[in-house]
């Protein structure tokens, strides 16, 4: 019977099935980056808001604490952001007729919110809670990175699971004491891994088997 395909067939098709096998490998790893990028995980972008509010100036060129701001931090699943009130505290003295400053002074005297753009949102499926985190030694900068340097501010991470993993299945890594928490300066010492195993078991951080358990994130 005579040959029906060429020989160079029998190439052709290892080149195709290796070629395809490339291919899919390619798109898989092309599709991981692109879902872990700055594009679709929003991190480093730098979010407009209505006020343009600047961490670098109040938190580090004026020092104050995150906690006048975000009062409820130590006590409650959400940080909170502050009332007008709040800005108002100072803004009546100092920059009161600045007319970058209207849009507060208009929400202030009308009672009338403004509307921030949030940076840091995580799904509806993802329970977190700030109080949890700050009181057993998680420092504000761990997730939040130097905001006391950003004029505008942006996420320094994905905020994805496997983001949060890292840290909950090695605390030890990441905890600093808790008069440290709110301090961005703070700098992991040399033996951080030693000195968080201490901390880990003073201020009872469950094992990881517990805190990478599916229903202690997902509720």
């Amino acid at each position: 019977m005579p040959q029906i395909f060429h020989r160079s067939t029998n190439t052709i098709a290892r080149v195709s099935i290796f070629g395809g096998l490339f291919f899919l490998a390619f798109l898989v790893w092309a599709l991981y980056e692109l879902q872990a990028s700055s594009y679709n995980t929003r991190a480093f972008v730098a979010r407009a808001q209505p006020v343009q509010f600047s961490h670098k100036h109040h938190a580090g060129d004026d020092g104050i604490d995150c906690r006048y701001c975000h009062t409820t931090v130590e006590t409650s699943a959400f940080a909170g952001i502050p009332p007008v009130k709040t800005c108002m505290n100072c803004h009546s003295q100092l920059f009161a007729d600045n007319a970058y400053l209207a849009i507060v002074r208009d929400s202030f005297k009308n009672d009338k919110a403004i509307h921030w753009t949030r940076v840091h949102d995580l799904p509806d499926f993802a329970y977190f809670n700030h109080s949890i985190h700050v009181n057993k030694g998680v420092g504000c900068s761990t997730c939040h990175g130097r905001v006391d340097e950003m004029p505008l501010t942006w996420q320094v991470a994905s905020l994805q699971m496997e983001w949060c993993l890292e840290c909950h299945r090695a605390p030890e890594k990441y905890v600093r004491p808790r008069d440290q928490v709110f301090n961005m300066d703070w700098q992991p010492p040399p033996d951080q891994v030693e000195q968080g195993k201490k901390l880990v078991e003073q201020y009872r951080i469950q094992s990881a088997n517990v805190i990478t358990s599916c229903s202690t994130c997902h509720r």
